[in-house]
C-alpha cells in the first residue's frame, strides 16, 4: 500500500478508486480480502458483526466516518463471500479469509470491535478473548447483544473502554487513529 494518498500506481490520489479488494478514497484507503498490501499508515481493523452478511453493515459507517483520515481501514466483510464455502481449514477461500483477519488483526493500530444487538457473533466474541489485553480495543456493545455482560464484565478487567452508541464508537476510534504514532495529517 502506498502512502500519503497514492493508488498502486504511485499517481496522487485525487478522489476515488477502487480495485477487486481495496478502494482508495480521499486519504482512507480500505482493504478487504484477500488484499496482501503493506501499509505504513496507521490503521484500523473492523471486528465485530457480520454474521455472514445478516447483520447491519456497520462497517460503511465506520468507513465513512474516517474517510477523511490519512488511514488504512481493513474491513473483513468481503463483497466476494460465497455461503456455500465450508468453514473448514482445508477450503483455501475460507483459510484465507481466516488467515487475512487474523494477520490484519495483529497488524492494526486500532481494532474498531462492534457487537450488534440481536446478533450470535461468536467470531467476534473470539477476537475480543484474543486482544483483550493488546491495549488496541475499542468496544461498542448496545444492550440487546445477548453477551453484553460478558462483554463488558471482560473490558473492564483489562481497561477496554465499552461505547454504547455508533456515534460514541466512531468519536474514539477517530481518536484512537490520530492518536497513533502513525497517523500523518
Amino acid at each position: 500500500m502506498e502512502s500519503n494518498g497514492a493508488t498502486s500506481t504511485g499517481s496522487v490520489d485525487t478522489g476515488s478508486t477502487t480495485t477487486e479488494s481495496s478502494v482508495t478514497t480521499n486519504g482512507c484507503i480500505v482493504c478487504m480480502p484477500p488484499d496482501w498490501s503493506k501499509t505504513d499508515r496507521a490503521s484500523v481493523f473492523l471486528a465485530g458483526s457480520i454474521d455472514m452478511g445478516k447483520a447491519r453493515d456497520w462497517q460503511s459507517e465506520m468507513t465513512a466516518a474516517l474517510s477523511q483520515l490519512c488511514v488504512t481501514v481493513f474491513n473483513p466483510r468481503r463483497k466476494d463471500w460465497d455461503n456455500s464455502w465450508e468453514q473448514k481449514a482445508t477450503h483455501p477461500q475460507f483459510k484465507e479469509q481466516v488467515e487475512w483477519e487474523l494477520q490484519r488483526l495483529e497488524e492494526a493500530h486500532v481494532i474498531a470491535l462492534y457487537f450488534e444487538p440481536g446478533s450470535m457473533s461468536p467470531i467476534s466474541l473470539l477476537e475480543l478473548g484474543l486482544h483483550a489485553r493488546s491495549g488496541k480495543l475499542v468496544v461498542c456493545c448496545p444492550e440487546g447483544f445477548y453477551r453484553k455482560g460478558n462483554v463488558d464484565v471482560t473490558c473492564s478487567r483489562y481497561g477496554v473502554p465499552v461505547l454504547e452508541s455508533i456515534c460514541e464508537f466512531v468519536t474514539e476510534v477517530k481518536k484512537r487513529v490520530v492518536q497513533s504514532d502513525k497517523f500523518v495529517v
